[in-house]
């Protein structure tokens, strides 16, 4: 019975957890309003890193070759691409003169680095305020590049937006892809909206030219090849010249993966790079993730036994209210309330793929971004 009672008063312990991350943190995201946006109308550069892209860029720039700003570039940098990305990129620069091309080719000290094409690129940028996505993204509105760009201030030289997948009907896969960046979202925003901030993605992600060669670029992380977003915030962003945007006209969505080998090679390149968090980061989100484990563990083991079974349960049910009253509010402002009826399973899912992508990454080590 000794062991029993330490089962759950470990698992109290772990509910009171849950509940202090939820109710503390998460729900500064989540009941947060969104301020509107002001026209600023500073000159902008878009910056899009492609390698291999193609046929993404035919679909996609166009969405953002038309956004509604009166004074933007885009800065198209092709990665030593094998396909027929740079004559793409020459085909739309034909009829838009406010595109400017940096052909990257390979150079051996930065073999497959991302970080290095993009430097070129931020350096052949001709404004300050610089707005990143990916070549497979697309804004969900023309007004993108306004909302983004109306947290600049004279104080704010980062703004963190929010960057989504599309939706494939009857893909199991595709739920657990967009659960995973509902979480992370939730997450990220709240912790930047406390002053903590911590990552964003590239696929929708802003800042001053100044705070890039302030923090020497990428030269910090250069040796790994992923991080060339969340190191880089997690670096140099503060509460101070930090802001996020979460306007619905703001987001971008991207091409999700549709295999679950893709995926998992994709999220142990993005997971690669944690170990390089900052030190109360790393504490913090390991914590979570595992509150989130013992959480199922016990919970299972506890009711199984039926040991104090009413008492688990109830606590079950209250961490379950908490949690859909949080992730339902986030999921409403990014446009992903059909998850919320799977949410517990893809949760479980999710926790055991994320252990598994943790195992893997201590064997060996994912390379080159593309």
């Amino acid at each position: 019975m000794l062991i029993l009672d330490v089962l759950l008063y470990t698992f109290i312990v772990v509910i009171i957890v849950q509940a202090f991350y939820y109710l503390g943190i998460f729900q500064k995201f989540s009941f947060s309003k969104t301020s509107p946006a002001s026209n600023k109308n500073f000159p902008v550069s878009v910056i899009i890193c492609a390698k291999n892209e193609a046929q993404n860029l035919r679909t996609f720039l166009p969405s953002i070759l038309q956004q509604d700003y009166p004074n933007f570039e885009v800065i198209l940098i092709n990665d030593s691409s094998s396909d027929d990305t740079l004559e793409v990129m020459e085909a739309f620069k034909a009829g838009n003169d406010f595109i400017k091309i940096v052909d990257v080719k390979n150079v051996e000290a930065f073999w497959g680095n991302k970080k290095y094409a993009l430097t070129l690129g931020i350096k052949a940028a001709k404004n300050k305020h610089l707005l990143f996505t990916d070549a497979d993204c697309t804004p969900v509105s023309k007004q993108w590049i306004t909302e983004m760009c109306s947290q600049f201030s004279d104080t704010k030289s980062i703004v963190i937006g929010y960057g989504g997948y599309q939706k494939i009907k009857g893909s199991f896969l595709n739920k657990v892809i967009r659960y995973e960046t509902l979480l992370t979202a939730t997450q990220y925003l709240s912790y930047a909206k406390i002053g903590v901030p911590y990552m964003a993605v590239g696929r929708n992600l802003a800042y001053h030219s100044d705070t890039f060669y302030e923090a020497r670029g990428f030269m910090s992380h250069i040796d790994l090849n992923s991080g060339d977003d969340d190191l880089f915030v997690n670096e140099s962003a503060t509460s101070k010249n930090t802001a996020v945007c979460t306007s619905a006209n703001s987001f971008t969505l991207s091409k999700p993966k549709t295999t679950f080998s893709s995926w998992i090679l994709q999220k142990r390149r993005h997971v690669s790079t944690a170990y390089r968090y900052k030190t109360k980061h790393k504490i913090a989100l390991g914590l979570f993730y595992i509150s989130q484990i013992l959480f199922w563990i016990l919970a299972t083991l506890l009711l199984a036994l039926q040991y104090q079974w009413m008492l688990v349960a109830g606590l079950v049910t209250l961490r379950f209210i908490i949690i859909y009253t949080i992730l339902g509010l986030s999921a409403k402002k990014l446009n992903e309330t059909d998850l919320l009826i799977l949410l517990p399973f893809l949760e479980l899912f999710l926790i055991v793929s994320q252990f598994f992508i943790f195992i893997k990454n201590l064997i060996a080590k994912p390379h080159h971004w593309k």
